[in-house]
């Protein structure tokens, strides 16, 4: 375990404010969506795992009070699939989260689709996933404010690379801002752009499977082509995280059949039957504690 993740104070927040999140993870290529995990063999090419969080919404008939209530819960973290507020508070008073990365989160809860920033629980996860894996170079897609970008820039040694790739000029600011603070901003190259267009440059620089580990929580409808990328990018025993392929829950019902909802339907179905990969699809709200010895 990072001396810096093991120094940090724990979290001790009341409930989180929903989401959902998903990882995917193979041997020799791991992806990591919302909830399903694959693992690839030796002889696999590629291989991918995914862990879902449902963003919990505000229920109250005052708009007011539900923008008041969101605000707050995305302050306290996001909740996750199937968890009880006093569940949640308990999970998240045994997160040890980084001073710096309390102050982004609660800088993204004011702000416009707070929602969508990770929770202190699966940064954390994040986090020992590239501790585990002795990851030096790393992707991200989809940055936001930058909470799980930070994580994983904390996680990494002073060696380290991470890219990450966003559109939002607005966000990557925030982000930025907090990189410095950490003093992790050297360990980290920032992409302003499309990040199918900034995936397709590092292949086209010669960055062909030279990368040891990749998040993905962008456009829904981007996740298939982000995964052919990626497939490419991340070496051979690498991993691939995907987030949100639970879709708040929304793939498993037939009356949902919006856009976005279908796209990641398609991908699950696309990674399920991909025999490059291993996978193995499961809640971020099983009652498991993995322990890095540091």
């Amino acid at each position: 375990m990072s001396p810096r993740l093991a120094a940090a104070p724990p979290l001790l927040a009341p409930p989180a404010a929903a989401a959902a999140r998903e990882l995917a993870v193979p041997r020799p290529r791991t992806l990591l969506p919302g909830a399903s995990v694959a693992f690839s063999s030796p002889s696999s090419r590629r291989g991918a795992l995914a862990c879902l969080v449902r963003l919990m919404g505000s229920r109250h008939s005052s708009a007011a009070a539900a923008a008041a209530e969101a605000v707050e819960e995305a302050r306290r973290g996001r909740k996750q699939l199937g968890m009880t507020p006093p569940l949640y508070d308990y999970l998240l008073a045994n997160v040890r989260e980084h001073p710096v990365l309390r102050e982004l989160r609660e800088e993204t809860a004011a702000m416009r689709g707070s929602q969508m920033q990770v929770s202190p629980a699966q940064a954390q996860l994040l986090a020992m996933l590239v501790q585990i894996q002795g990851a030096q170079r790393c992707i991200e897609v989809g940055v936001f404010t930058g909470y799980s970008s930070l994580a994983v820039a904390l996680a990494l040694p002073e060696s380290g690379h991470l890219v990450a790739c966003e559109r939002d000029k607005r966000c990557l600011e925030v982000a930025k801002k907090y990189y410095q603070r950490a003093g992790v901003a050297h360990k980290i190259d920032v992409k302003h752009a499309l990040a199918a267009d900034s995936l397709r440059s590092l292949l086209d620089c010669g960055e062909a499977s030279s990368y040891d580990f990749a998040f993905v929580d962008a456009d829904k409808r981007m996740y298939e082509e982000y995964f052919e990328l990626l497939l490419k990018l991340v070496r051979v025993g690498g991993l691939i995280v995907m987030d949100n392929v639970l879709w708040y829950g929304r793939v498993a019902d037939p009356l949902v059949d919006d856009q976005k909802t279908i796209s990641i339907r398609n991908f699950n179905k696309k990674v399920l039957e991909d025999m490059r990969v291993d996978i193995s699809m499961v809640s971020f709200s099983l009652q498991l504690c993995l322990l890095g010895m540091g």
